[in-house]
Parts: structure tokens; sequence; C-alpha cells
């Protein structure tokens, strides 16, 4: 652990949230500020060049307000120019950071959806990614995590539990479970089959937790069970939260918390701030 925080900087309203964002929590854990931004390469196109010349220009005199903002709350910070693809640099950058933080891409604009460069970035960086929404609601409160038993999973825990912990909030871990599917209509399935998948469960997310109480005694830990879908269960317990935690991947070979799948879908309607753990 270095101690640094890189921030994806552009004067889009989801990356000046995560700046905010992210000097909050250097300056609370007192860490270091990386403050990213990229600028693409030119395709050799007449007068491309020019272009790109000025958008170096306005990318630094951004970069060096960003750092201007975050001294002012006391956090340290420095500034990287990167040229190229913007996910596969900041992928780069993510490999000398504990946290990278980023605006989130997606929103709405009439029937266009964006979100791409989140996504991509959240599956392939080298450390965990949190995704800020373009606003913040400052009266969430606790901490969400999905749960899956998968060591992406478990890592996911790990990082929302110490989150719980220094903040001194709840935890909220979440699980859930599918019947068996079948090939024909089906009116009910039996209830003594459906309390035991209710009950194996809640076995296995307290196999998931049980380390907890040794690592942070103080901390308060419910939990949540259901049968359905991982995402909508998500969505809905999170959105009085704080923060949001989910691992990149799942288990088996149709994962549960697959970036592209549960995970992308978290990030496209972000509830509230949320970390993309692997």
């Amino acid at each position: 652990m270095n101690g640094i925080i890189a921030v994806g900087v552009t004067d889009a309203a989801g990356a000046r949230s995560a700046l905010e964002w992210a000097i909050d929590r250097a300056g609370a854990r007192r860490e270091r500020l990386l403050l990213v931004s990229v600028v693409g390469s030119a395709w050799g196109v007449g007068g491309e060049e020019t272009l790109v010349e000025r958008a170096v220009v306005r990318a630094t005199a951004l970069l060096e307000s960003s750092a201007d903002r975050a001294r002012e709350a006391g956090v340290d910070a420095q500034t990287l120019i990167e040229r190229g693809d913007p996910v596969a640099r900041l992928i780069d950058v993510s490999e000398r950071a504990d946290l990278l933080v980023l605006g989130s891409d997606f929103a709405r604009d009439g029937s266009r959806l964006r979100g791409v460069r989140g996504v991509r970035i959240a599956a392939g960086a080298h450390c965990p990614v949190v995704v800020v929404p373009e606003t913040v609601d400052g009266g969430g409160a606790g901490v969400v995590v999905g749960v899956d038993g998968s060591d992406a999973s478990e890592k996911a825990v790990a990082f929302a539990a110490a989150e719980a912990d220094r903040t001194g909030e709840h935890l909220t871990a979440v699980m859930t479970w599918s019947p068996v599917p079948v090939p024909f209509e089906l009116d009910e399935y039996p209830q003594d089959y459906l309390d035991r998948m209710q009950s194996l469960t809640a076995e296995e997310l307290a196999i998931s937790l049980a380390g907890l109480r040794q690592d942070y005694p103080d901390l308060a830990v419910s939990t949540v069970i259901e049968s359905g879908y991982p995402t909508g269960v998500l969505l809905r317990t999170a959105r009085s939260a704080r923060l949001l935690v989910v691992g990149s991947h799942g288990r088996g070979p149709v994962a549960r918390f697959l970036v592209g799948s549960t995970s992308q879908a978290v990030l496209s309607h972000l509830p509230t701030v949320t970390a993309v753990v692997r």
C-alpha cells in the first residue's frame, strides 16, 4: 500500500464529484492524490496536432486548478498528463495506486446511454475502482457489500468492512439465490425447497463474514438474504447507503459478479458511490 489515490480528471460533472470525493477521503486517511488527465493521440488528420496541443494546454490548466483545490484542503496532490487511449492509460496508472477514482460516464441523453469506459476500466484495473455519480447525496450512511463466495467477493467484503469500520458506519452484506431453472411452466416451488435454499445461502454468507468480528470487534453487521437477481437487491439496499462495494467478477463459468453483467448493471444505475474490487 503506497497511500496514493489516482483520480481521473475531466471537466465533466461526474469527474468533479469524483475529485471532491477523493479529496475528502485522502484528507481523512492522510493519503496523496495523483490527478490524471488523458489526451488522445493524433490520427494523422491535417490540423489535428494543433487541436491536440490546445487540448494538452487546457488539460494542464484543469489539472493545476484541481491540484490547487486539493492543496487548499490540505491534501498533497501531483498531476500527470497521459497520451493515448483513456481506458488503457488509466488502467496503466492503476498499477501505481491503491485506489482509482472515476466520475461516472453513465448519463442518459435522449436515447443514448454512455458508460463503456468506466466499465472497461473497472474490468481491467489493477486496484479497486471507485465510481462516483454526478451528484452525491450527502445524507447517505452505511456501507453495503455484495457477496457471492468468490475470491473477488471475499476481497470486496474485506474492503467494505475496513471502510465501514474506519468511518464508524454500519455494514450490510447482501447475498441472493435463485431456484433451479426448469424448462417448463411451474406454478410454485415446494416450500421446503425454498426454505432450504434460504438456509444454505445464510450459512454461506455467515462463512464469508466469519472473520469480521475478530478483525473489527466494534463493527455492526447486518445481512440481507433474498431470492432474486443480485442487481435489483443491491440497488434497492444501497439506495440510502454512503458506499456500495461489489466484486469485479464472480465464481463459476457464469459469474454472478462479472463486470459486464451484475457489476455493469450496478455501475449503469449507480445508486450511490460504488467501489469495484478485484
